[in-house]
């Protein structure tokens, strides 16, 4: 019976309570429910804290209303959104986090003893994956792209790698090349290496310690037109007749035309046998129509050999020439003197380069003579010449490189005489010359790290320009890289030194008898070297003119000059 009496009493005073389990991921609002009869019992009021719901009011209180308003709160996230008119005091988290994990009370005091209604409630909040990231292109050139993202929801934990996936457009995405970048505040990557005039499909990934987002939106990037890597093939000479030769060709290889093909430059030139040379290059273009061209090539000299190129262009440029070929054309015809009718035209053409050449030396005749008088007034007034000055070249640091992504930072110098407007790296194979295989990517001002993808591991130069409104800088330092290796961090002890000197212990340090030895030495070759000294002057100034070279110290003396470290 005692025993009895005492578990109501405690029934009693823990009130009427209920207990359920909810389970919400990181950055989601959840609600956590609690009402009373508001109708039986009108407007009261109620609060909600987190542990367990104690003998009086909310331990660790978070919100609380007076069944009104809201009369108090520890944070904006908590809310209640529910009628508190119809007695709905539910709670509501904005945006919950894994530290809103625990329990929750709610309590609405109802008048009366061990009345109160209590209702406490267990939140479970999971990390999640990243959202997925909203990809923007932000440059495309030839053979690099550029694409960069906004920070997006973590899911909780931090984000440790990014993840790019880049394809050909018609493959499928088990083909593509995949790239991890373990760098957590990136929000810009370039990839380089691509091919010109391809589009490719490029998606990127977010992953944190709980996993991977969901895909990002596709890009579908064509990459600018470059000139051809690639010579025009078969190319076949015929002649039609004395003063004719017909040229016929193949385009380049379809993956090295780098563009569409617009036209071709035929380029031929006469040899002369008497002086044993080629005379100058003349030039015929054609558009682009049929996977067969050909042109005939007119009002040549008979008998007479030529050296014919072929090059193919794009809207880029021109790419390289096809193997020269050296071709006679036919003898004339005995019957007929029609050869002379092509002499003719040519031997107009000289008369009218030399009328050329005469206007053009009497021209450079009447400039040279109006920049002497030019200079000779300027000479009598007073000028002012403004030299614009560049910017410094950038001191450009290797951050890291890991697999095939290399990670640079530069400090950046002198802005010249205006500020700095961009940077512009440059890259090329290591074996290659700047002049004719490189890259190029552009930077923004404010910009002084990058982060690239080398789409084909290899090794590889890379220097950096500043630029202003005027001028380019001169180039900085030259990195060498080999992506597609382990990872090498900046502190590379390839490229650092260090120097220490460690005190020498007790046990270390020579006895006195070895010190009684050492210090005797040291005199004499002291007195030797002053003695040495002190004759080489005498020397001097008895013959006035000495050579010495010394092999170790590399001394060099002429007459009276004082001697000189080279």
């Amino acid at each position: 019976m005692l025993v009895l009496g005492f578990s109501l009493i405690l029934c009693l005073l823990l009130g009427r309570a209920s207990a359920k389990t909810i389970t919400a991921t990181v950055g989601t609002d959840v609600t956590l429910q609690c009402k009373y009869d508001a109708e039986h019992y009108g407007r009261l009021s109620a609060c909600w804290g987190r542990g367990a719901i104690p003998n009086s009011g909310c331990a660790n209180e978070v919100i609380k209303t007076d069944g009104t308003s809201v009369i108090s709160r520890l944070s904006e996230r908590y809310l209640l959104m529910g009628s508190l008119g119809e007695g709905d005091v539910s709670l509501t988290i904005r945006q919950v986090e894994e530290s809103d994990s625990g329990m929750y009370g709610c309590r609405v005091e109802i008048p009366g003893w061990f009345n109160d209604h209590k209702h406490q409630v267990t939140l479970a909040v999971n990390a999640a994956c990243p959202s997925p990231l909203k990809l923007e292109l932000r440059e495309v050139k030839e053979r690099a792209i550029t694409v960069r993202w906004s920070p997006v929801f973590d899911g909780g934990r931090a984000i440790t790698t990014y993840r790019v996936d880049l394809k050909n457009k018609q493959a499928p995405w088990d083909t593509a090349v995949r790239t991890e970048v373990p760098n957590s505040e990136l929000t810009q990557v370039t990839l380089v290496d691509l091919r010109p005039f391809k589009t490719y499909n490029l998606r990127m990934f977010a992953i944190n310690s709980v996993g991977m987002s969901e895909g990002s939106n596709v890009l579908t990037i064509t990459t600018k037109e470059a000139a051809p890597e690639g010579p025009p093939l078969d190319m076949q000479l015929q002649a039609v007749s004395a003063y004719s030769i017909k040229v016929s060709w193949k385009p380049p290889k379809a993956d090295l035309r780098n563009g569409v093909l617009r036209g071709y430059s035929i380029s031929y030139r006469e040899y002369d046998p008497v002086d044993k040379q080629f005379k100058r290059w003349q030039h015929v273009s054609v558009p682009a129509t049929q996977e067969l061209e050909s042109i005939v090539l007119k009002n040549l000299r008979p008998s007479t050999k030529y050296m014919v190129l072929i090059q193919a262009k794009t809207n880029a440029g021109v790419g390289p020439a096809s193997s020269g070929m050296l071709f006679s054309s036919t003898e004339e015809v005995p019957e007929t003197t029609a050869w002379t009718s092509p002499s003719s035209p040519a031997a107009a053409t000289v008369r009218i380069n030399n009328t050329t050449s005469t206007t053009a030396l009497s021209q450079a005749h009447s400039t040279s003579t109006a920049a002497a008088l030019s200079a000779a007034t300027i000479r009598e007034q007073t000028s002012t010449i403004i030299v614009s000055v560049p910017p410094d070249p950038p001191v450009v640091e290797l951050k890291e490189v890991i697999d095939n992504t290399v990670s640079l930072l530069w400090t950046p110098g002198f802005e010249g005489d205006s500020p700095i407007t961009g940077y512009v790296l440059e890259y090329k194979a290591a074996n290659a010359l700047w002049d004719y295989t490189k890259n190029v990517v552009d930077f923004g001002p404010n910009q002084t790290e990058a982060t690239i993808i080398e789409i084909n591991p290899s090794t590889y130069n890379i220097r950096m320009f500043a630029k202003n409104s005027r001028r380019t800088s001169s180039p900085s330092n030259v990195l060498t890289i080999t992506t597609g290796e382990p990872v090498h961090h900046k502190d590379n002890p390839m490229t650092t030194s260090a120097y220490t000197t460690a005190p020498v212990s007790a046990e270390e340090r020579p006895n006195g008898h070895l010190v009684a030895i050492i210090v005797p030495v040291v005199l004499v070759v002291l007195i030797g070297a002053a003695v040495t000294v002190w004759q080489f002057h005498r020397t001097i100034q008895k013959r006035g003119s000495l050579n010495m070279w010394m092999t170790n110290g590399g001394l060099r003396y002429r007459r009276s000059d004082s001697v000189q470290e080279l």
